[in-house]
C-alpha cells in the first residue's frame, strides 16, 4: 500500500508543470508603482511595493508606517522647479502566499502632496531600491497600468521588466473638490496568491513527512532538477564541445555531473548564508551577474587554454613530436579544464533551489531541505552528464566511418572555438549587470 501511495505521488509530482518561481518576476525582486493624480487642488501619489519570497524573508518583520516615511522620501516630486514634500497619510500591508511557505509582500501607501496654485509642470523621480532588479512604472492620472498596479505581470515582458522610474507632466488642479485616492481594502491587499506557480518549491512544505513521501519528494526534486538542467544556459553546449574535442570519455563525463552536483549544492548554500547573515552588506540578487561573469570569464578561460593546446599539439605533430606531447601536456590540461567546466555549469544557484533552503530553515526542516536541494543538484548534474555521454557515444559513433579528411582534424579545434566564442557571449551578456 505504501509503495502505491508513493509511486502515485512520484507519478503527480512529475506531472505537474515546472516553473521557476512563485513570483512571475522571480524571487528576488522588488517590484514598484506609482500613480500620480490630482484630487481637488491636491496632488496624490499611490505607491505600490511588491516584494517577492526573498526580500521578504530578509526584511523580517516589517512595520508599514515606517517603511511608508522611507517611500515618501525616495519619492522626488518636484512642481515648477521647486522639491516638493510627500507624506504618508493611509498605509496598507499584506502578505500573499508565495512558493514553499513564504510570504510576499503587497505595500501601499497613499502620499499626499502640495496644492496646486493652477497649471504646473511636474517632475517624479521614484529613487526607492534604485539598484535592486524588478518592475518599475509610473502613470498619470487614470491611465491603464500594463501591470494592474502590480496585480498581474504581462507575460510578454517578464524577460524585460518595465523600467520607469521618471516622468515629467503638467497637471492642472479641479475646480471642484475631488476625492483623494485610497489604499485598497484587505482581500485587494492579499491578491494574488502565487503559491501554487511553484511545483518544486512546494514540496517542502508537506505536512507529514512520512519515509515514503520522502522519498517521493527526493525522487520529484531529482525530476525538476533534470528538466531544470534543459532551460537556457548550464553549460550544456559547452560541455557538449569539451568532450566531443578533447577526446573525453564517459569517465569524464561522470566526472563532470560530480562536480556540478558539488559547485550548485554548494552555490546554494553559500547564497543561503549570505541571505540569513551577511544580507546588510551585501545584496543576493546582485552577485547573479557578478557570479554569470565569473562563469564566462572562466569559460572563455578554457576555450582558448584548449585552443592553444590544439595549437601545440598540431605544432608538434608538423615537427615529428606528437608522441610525446600528446602523452604530457593534453592530459594534464585536461583534468584542470574538466574541473572548470564542471564548476561554470553549477556555479549560478537556481533561486528555486534558495527559496526551498530559506523555506526548510523557517519551516524548522533543515535537513529535508538540505535533502532536496541536494537531490536537485543532482538532477541537474545527471541531465549535463547524460548530454555529455550522449556527445562522447556520438563521436565514437562518427569515429567508426572512414572519414579521415580535414573536417574530422579540424574537429577539436573547431570545438575549441565554440568553447570560447561561448565564453565571449556569457562574458558580453554578463558586463551591463555589474555596471
Amino acid at each position: 500500500m505504501k509503495r502505491s501511495v508513493f509511486l502515485v505521488a512520484l507519478v503527480a509530482a512529475m506531472a505537474s508543470p515546472v516553473a521557476a518561481s512563485a513570483h512571475p518576476l522571480g524571487n528576488f525582486t522588488i517590484n514598484r508603482f506609482s500613480r500620480i493624480e490630482v484630487a481637488g487642488q491636491r496632488i496624490y501619489v499611490r505607491y505600490v511595493l511588491d516584494l517577492a519570497e526573498i526580500p521578504t524573508f530578509q526584511a523580517g518583520r516589517i512595520d508599514a508606517q515606517s517603511y511608508a516615511r522611507r517611500l515618501a522620501r525616495g519619492a522626488q516630486l518636484t512642481v515648477n522647479g521647486r522639491r516638493a514634500r510627500l507624506v504618508a497619510i493611509e498605509t496598507g500591508l499584506a502578505h500573499p502566499a508565495g512558493a514553499g511557505g513564504l510570504k510576499t509582500t503587497r505595500l501601499e501607501t497613499i502620499l499626499r502632496g502640495p496644492r496646486l496654485a493652477g497649471s504646473s509642470d511636474v517632475t517624479y523621480l521614484d529613487t526607492n531600491y534604485a539598484n535592486r532588479i524588478g518592475w518599475k512604472e509610473i502613470v498619470i492620472g487614470q491611465a491603464p497600468s500594463k501591470s494592474d498596479e502590480l496585480h498581474a505581470y504581462p507575460k510578454d515582458l517578464l524577460s524585460s521588466p518595465l523600467d520607469v522610474t521618471r516622468v515629467q507632466t503638467r497637471l492642472v488642479p479641479g475646480t471642484v473638490p475631488g476625492t483623494r485616492p485610497h489604499v485598497l481594502d484587505r482581500a485587494g491587499l492579499q491578491a494574488p496568491d502565487r503559491v501554487a506557480d511553484s511545483r518544486f518549491a512546494s514540496l517542502v512544505q508537506r505536512e507529514r513527512l512520512g519515509f515514503w513521501v520522502i522519498v517521493a519528494s527526493i525522487g520529484a526534486a531529482l525530476f525538476w532538477g533534470m528538466a531544470h538542467a534543459l532551460s537556457p544556459g548550464h553549460g550544456k553546449t559547452i560541455v557538449t564541445a569539451y568532450l566531443v574535442g578533447q577526446r573525453g570519455t564517459s569517465r569524464h563525463a561522470a566526472l563532470l555531473g560530480l562536480i556540478v552536483t558539488a559547485t550548485h549544492t554548494i552555490g546554494v548554500f553559500a547564497l543561503g548564508a549570505v541571505t540569513l547573515l551577511l544580507s546588510q552588506f551585501i545584496v543576493p540578487d546582485r552577485l547573479y551577474p557578478w557570479l554569470n561573469l565569473v562563469s564566462g570569464v572562466l569559460v572563455v578561460t578554457i576555450g582558448a587554454s584548449v585552443l592553444r593546446s590544439r595549437w601545440r599539439h598540431r605544432s608538434a605533430h608538423a615537427h615529428g613530436h606528437e608522441h610525446d606531447h600528446h602523452h604530457h601536456a593534453p592530459d594534464a590540461l585536461s583534468r584542470r579544464s574538466l574541473v572548470a567546466v564542471g564548476i561554470s555549469g553549477g556555479l549560478l544557484p537556481c533561486p528555486s533551489a534558495l527559496v526551498v533552503l530559506l523555506a526548510a530553515i523557517s519551516l524548522h526542516r533543515v535537513a529535508f531541505g538540505l535533502l532536496l536541494v541536494v537531490a536537485f543538484s543532482t538532477g541537474l548534474a545527471l541531465t549535463i552528464t547524460g548530454i555529455g555521454l550522449a556527445a562522447v557515444v556520438a563521436r565514437s559513433a562518427f569515429r567508426r566511418f572512414s572519414f579521415e579528411g580535414r573536417l574530422v582534424r579540424l574537429l577539436p579545434t573547431v570545438s575549441a572555438l565554440v568553447i570560447l566564442v561561448a565564453g565571449l557571449l556569457m562574458t558580453v551578456h554578463a558586463l551591463p549587470g555589474v555596471s
